[in-house]
């Protein structure tokens, strides 16, 4: 099998903190097959269903979010979602745009 990738910048001024660490591993948990991240595409590649691992990866503002998983369409939506600022930021209706 090969696995899919894809590539987003954390453009969230506190990076991947908890409440967008909460809508990804949210979203991960809902497709049924596993799904890594990781800040470099060589790894270390962690479990982004788990809360936990998302959270110790500390990922910066400006820094590079890898996404690697056996299908293809929930490692485009876990990309998206970071292109998307985690739907905070201005538009989104989220906190950043208040």
């Amino acid at each position: 099998m090969t696995a899919h990738r894809a590539a987003a910048p954390i453009r969230n001024p506190s990076g991947l903190h908890a409440r967008p660490a909460v809508k990804l591993t949210k979203l991960a948990k809902s497709f049924p097959g596993a799904l890594e991240i990781a800040l470099s595409a060589e790894g270390p590649w962690v479990d982004a269903k788990s809360m936990v691992r998302v959270m110790k990866l500390k990922a910066a503002p400006g820094t590079v979010l890898h996404v690697r998983g056996e299908d293809a369409a929930a490692v485009a939506a876990l990309a998206d979602l970071a292109r998307r600022d985690f739907d905070e930021g201005p538009g989104s209706g989220g906190p950043a745009a208040a």
